[in-house]
C-alpha cells in the first residue's frame, strides 16, 4: 500500500512556482530520503504532505496528495490529518514545559486525561526513542534542560505520542553532533518497522546509510526517484549523476 501520493501536484507563492507537476509514491514501512540542492522545494513537498505550507503568505497549490488513500482536501478538520502525520524540524524544538508535559502535548489536545494512561504513553514514547533511563528521574523539570540530541529525540517522542502512520523529518540531524546523530539514525531505521518515514536530508551519506528509497528534486521537479543503492550507483538521469557526485549542489 502506498502511505502517500503525489499526482500532478504544483505549488506557488504568489506567482512563483516551487514545485512542479510532482508524481511520487510512498511506500508503507520504509524511509525515503528526499535530496536536492538549496531551494530545490524539499521542504515545501515535506510540508505540503501535512499541510502547513499553506499557512505561509501567498501558498497555493494546484493537483493532489493522497495520504492513506485519502485526498489532504478532503479533511475539514486539518488537526485530523496532521494526527495521521507527525513533522520533526531542523532545529530541535523543546516546548517550555517539562520533559513530560512535552510528550503529553498531543495526546492531551486530543482529549486523552486519564493519569495512568498518560503516564503509560510518556514512557513507551521515551523508550521508543532511548530517552527513558536518561529522563525517567527528572520528567518534571524542564526540558530546556536537555542536550540539542536529547532534545531532538524528544521532539520524535512528541510526534510519536498521538500515534502517527507517517513521519516527516526536515533535516532533523544537522544541528546535531556525530554520536546524536547516530542515535537519530538508529532510531528511524527501528521506527521504520512500524510507521512510514519521509527524510529530508542535506547529507548524502546519511540517505546512503538509512533510507530503502531516495527522490531527488531539482528547480521544483523530481528528477530521479529509486532504491537507494541504485541512485546512487547508477542513475538514469544526468542530473542525479551529478548531484550524488558533487559536481553541483
Amino acid at each position: 500500500m502506498n502511505t502517500v501520493e503525489f499526482i500532478d501536484f504544483s505549488t506557488f507563492y504568489g506567482q512563483k512556482a516551487v514545485l512542479r507537476n510532482i508524481n511520487m509514491k510512498f511506500t508503507a514501512n520504509s524511509i525515503t530520503a528526499i535530496i536536492g540542492p538549496s531551494g530545490c522545494g524539499k521542504t515545501t513537498l515535506l510540508r505540503s504532505i501535512n499541510r502547513t505550507a499553506e499557512l505561509e503568505n501567498g501558498f497555493n497549490s494546484r493537483g493532489d496528495i493522497r495520504v492513506l488513500g485519502q485526498s489532504i482536501n478532503e479533511y475539514r478538520n486539518v488537526s485530523i490529518l496532521r494526527r495521521r502525520v507527525g513533522m520533526v524540524y531542523q532545529v530541535p524544538v523543546a516546548l517550555p514545559l517539562s520533559i513530560m508535559e512535552n510528550v503529553l502535548f498531543g495526546p492531551k489536545y486530543y482529549g486523552v486525561k486519564n493519569r495512568s494512561e498518560l503516564e503509560a504513553i510518556t514512557e513507551k514514547c521515551l523508550r521508543r526513542v532511548a530517552l527513558w533511563d536518561e529522563v525517567k528521574d527528572r520528567l518534571k523539570r524542564p526540558a530546556s534542560q536537555l542536550s540539542g540530541g536529547q532534545k531532538q529525540r524528544l521532539a520524535i517522542a512528541r510526534a510519536l505520542a498521538v500515534e502517527p502512520q507517517l513521519l516527516l523529518l526536515d533535516e532533523p540531524c544537522s544541528s546535531l553532533d556525530p554520536a546524536s546523530t547516530g542515535m537519530i539514525e538508529d532510531l528511524l531505521t527501528q521506527l521504520a518497522e512500524e510507521i512510514t518515514i519521509i527524510i529530508v536530508t542535506h547529507n548524502l551519506f546519511q540517505a546512503k546509510r538509512i533510507s530503502h528509497e531516495t527522490a531527488f528534486i531539482l528547480e521544483g521537479r523530481l528528477i530521479e526517484k529509486a532504491p537507494t543503492n541504485k541512485l546512487f550507483e547508477s542513475p538514469e538521469k544526468p542530473e542525479t549523476q551529478g548531484f550524488v557526485s558533487g559536481l553541483f549542489g
